[in-house]
């Protein structure tokens, strides 16, 4: 994949019209001019509190694209998620 290609996150249509709504109701307030700004935004926070968690607040070394294992979770790996 070229630097230049793009790749997104899935959502669900439901959670992809409460994202929407989200932007279209609050974003200019909150700083979010699109939803990949939002997106975007709320993916930082998260990869922030990660590092601080498991890697005492330290980036990871970068991990290239087409390294990580492609696909749909597994059935333990869905479960674990729902409990969440």
């Amino acid at each position: 994949m070229k630097s230049s290609e793009k790749k997104g996150p899935y959502f669900t249509e439901e959670d992809l019209k409460q994202i929407r709504a989200a932007v279209q109701a609050v974003g200019p307030l909150e700083g979010y001019a699109s939803i990949t700004d939002f997106v975007e935004a709320a993916a930082r926070r998260e990869l922030r509190r990660l590092q601080r968690k498991y890697n005492d607040g330290r980036k990871w070394p970068g991990v290239e694209a087409g390294e990580l294992r492609p696909g749909r979770r597994t059935r333990a790996e869905s479960a674990a998620r729902e409990d969440r």
